[in-house]
């Protein structure tokens, strides 16, 4: 346990506030302490141990190799997002999430082939060799690809566990987890559903102190394992995905072979 939170930073954060009473998910009243004034109040003294225990988590992953992938797509989290996961040699996804980033890795790999093909040729000048309409076309493609999977655009395969930001908004990337058997840690404020996430994080997710908290230890999370794995030898970071048929978020079937 290299990394390690506290009650004061939680309150200071305030973490404790959760949404409205009336948009409240019944499934977290486990987390909440009581209301006030209309707002859900959320128990911290649950919340300060389900954080260690995700940060360990995320601590014990990077130590054996593995990499973590961040989410959040809401516009108060992207730039800390691209931040803390550049900052921890991770991933992430920031903008918007494409289905079957997860269950169809290999289509959003020839997404990624396509980026890196447009970025030689602005490198190598071969840009320029097109019309200035073609070009802007280019680069509009790019941009465009560049904002939606830059963040992934180095990622050998799927991730080892993901970090999800506001798990009522990112339920398309946690089913997608779930049903490649990923482990998912996310933050989940009173209008979530914990019962989907397998290292549940009660807490403000619409507060950027409380954000600039919860992402910026996890990415000191992984940052301290990333430290104790410097001697291993090279891994992947793929996650451990047993061979078989799944279905995507559409009923398509999805072949995934174990590496």
């Amino acid at each position: 346990m290299s990394v390690s939170v506290n009650m004061k930073q939680l309150l200071e954060a305030g973490v404790h506030y959760g949404h409205q009473t009336r948009r409240w998910n019944p499934k977290m009243s486990q987390y909440i302490f009581g209301d006030r004034n209309g707002i859900h109040i959320i128990d911290l003294q649950k919340t300060v141990k389900m954080f260690q225990k995700a940060c360990d988590f995320l601590e014990g992953v990077t130590a054996k190799g593995g990499h973590v992938l961040f989410v959040g797509t809401k516009r108060l989290a992207r730039d800390l997002v691209k931040e803390e996961a550049s900052r921890s040699s991770s991933y992430y996804i920031n903008y918007r999430w494409l289905g079957g980033t997860l269950t169809n890795f290999q289509t959003i790999r020839q997404s990624i082939h396509r980026l890196r093909k447009i970025e030689r040729m602005e490198q190598d000048g071969t840009i320029n060799k097109f019309t200035k309409k073609e070009a802007l076309g280019l680069r509009r493609e790019q941009e465009k690809l560049e904002q939606n999977i830059g963040g992934i655009k180095d990622m050998p395969g799927v991730p080892a566990a993901i970090f999800v930001v506001d798990a009522h908004k990112e339920t398309i990337a946690i089913k997608e987890a779930k049903r490649l058997g990923i482990p998912v840690v996310a933050i989940t404020d009173t209008n979530a559903d914990p019962s989907l996430i397998d290292y549940p994080i009660p807490g403000n997710d619409d507060s950027i102190k409380a954000l600039q908290l919860f992402v910026g230890t996890a990415a000191e999370a992984c940052l301290a394992g990333r430290a104790q794995a410097k001697d291993l030898p090279e891994k992947d970071g793929k996650a451990k995905v047993s061979s078989g048929t799944f279905r995507d978020d559409k009923g398509n079937k999805v072949n995934v072979e174990k590496k």
